[in-house]
């Protein structure tokens, strides 16, 4: 079967698709994955067929950092981002899936992916890394905090589901007049439209850190984390590797694709509460390029791998992304979640309601003190004996493996359909 998938934003909304490619792979699948084009080296070398797509995530990143927990300037920093490239993408997605059986598609490709597989005449599958399009009073929206009622909880995802619908059509429209498109009739993939069948929803992360709502239908699974096999070869930089052997295990400090305007300032706060603590510190800066030179105590390096990294680790200081925070999982060590947006928050309190993490310290209000006390607290027994166990759960989940095997059952069903 060939399968293309769609997804786009930063390293940790691509990351998890390539043990998922490498998984359909094994099964005979041939498996083409398209996201920015940045992203290509890092596909490629795990020997997956790429296609590039149009735009940067680093800027998309840049305006959702300045939107930071305003869910109306999100969905305009979102749409903004996505009209200024959507021609681009049209034409880039439509040829990506020329000769698709299947479409794959992430939070970004909702509703285009879901049109062109309806238009082909294809199944297709949505697969998220934080829980959307499947209302539940449990919580409320990712970016909304907890209303304490399930009517209100539950209308909040209602509400995020109608929107995406109507900034989709909009943000088309206004793409398709700007480059003179052919209209376009958009589905929306998780409505029962019979005959077609609706979408599933397989979730990306563990059902020990949120569990299956009893709120949703049969169409929603969780899979468990798409993780690579643990025997992936790495090589670390010598500074690094240097590094770890000199002392005690460090602290690792980790904000993957976040771009903030106080970035030196975080930093500064960051290696105080450090040196308070008497830790040592691996800061990985990535796209906020908080760089400075390197110390004793502190070793600062664009980026490394976390499935080799976190473990040699005492504990992670990190934004909540969902791949940072799986990862901080799987290697059964504490967490200090500072968020800076979006779903952030929300995955820094169910780390919290877990054991594994003290409560998460939104960016606007990180400080000396409150970095300390939160150091303090992961660094106690109670809190990395419950990461530990959380880390031999999530090791023994078959996430790939459950995630392959729910593709091709869906496959099968839409065939006989």
């Amino acid at each position: 079967m060939n399968i293309t998938i769609l997804t786009y934003g930063s390293r940790g909304d691509v990351q998890p698709f390539l043990p998922l490619s490498l998984g359909l792979m094994k099964n005979g699948h041939k498996v083409i994955l398209a996201a920015p084009s940045r992203f290509k080296n890092l596909v490629e070398e795990n020997g997956v067929s790429f296609y590039p797509l149009a735009g940067d995530p680093e800027d998309l990143s840049r305006r959702l950092n300045d939107a930071g927990y305003n869910f109306i300037r999100q969905v305009n920093g979102l749409m903004s981002h996505a009209v200024e490239i959507g021609a681009e993408m049209v034409r880039q997605t439509d040829e990506a899936c020329r000769d698709a059986e299947l479409i794959i598609h992430a939070f970004a490709h909702t509703v285009g992916a879901h049109t062109l597989a309806r238009e082909k005449k294809i199944p297709d599958i949505h697969i998220q890394t934080f829980p959307m399009f499947a209302p539940t009073g449990d919580y409320p929206n990712v970016t909304m905090p907890n209303l304490g009622s399930r009517f209100l909880n539950r209308l909040t995802h209602t509400l995020s589901m109608q929107i995406t619908m109507l900034t989709s059509t909009l943000g088309f429209e206004q793409v398709r007049r700007r480059a003179g498109l052919p209209k376009r009739k958009l589905y929306h993939p998780f409505k029962d439209n019979s005959p077609h069948l609706r979408a599933p929803i397989l979730c990306a992360w563990s059902p020990n850190l949120l569990p299956p709502s009893s709120d949703w239908g049969p169409h929603v699974h969780v899979t468990g984390y798409y993780f690579f096999d643990q025997k992936e070869s790495y090589s670390p930089p010598s500074e690094l590797d240097e590094f770890l052997k000199s002392g005690k295990p460090p602290v690792c400090i980790s904000f993957g694709s976040m771009i903030n305007k106080e970035a030196e300032k975080i930093n500064g706060i960051i290696c105080n509460a450090l040196e308070q603590t008497n830790n040592r510190g691996v800061i990985l800066s990535g796209w906020g390029s908080a760089k400075r030179a390197s110390t004793k105590d502190l070793l600062y390096l664009e980026s490394a791998s976390h499935d080799w990294l976190l473990p040699k680790c005492k504990l992670v200081v990190h934004h909540g992304g969902a791949g940072t925070t799986s990862a901080a999982l799987r290697a059964g060590i504490p967490q200090v979640i500072v968020p800076f947006m979006a779903d952030q928050p929300f995955w820094g309190g169910r780390a919290h309601a877990i054991g594994v993490a003290p409560p998460p310290i939104l960016v606007k209000k990180i400080s000396v003190d409150g970095m300390v006390s939160a150091i303090v607290t992961a660094e106690d027994n109670v809190c990395l004996e419950r990461a530990q166990v959380a880390g031999q759960i999530v090791r023994g989940e078959a996430g790939v493996a459950n995630a392959v095997r729910l593709i091709e059952s869906h496959v099968y069903d839409f065939m006989k359909s």
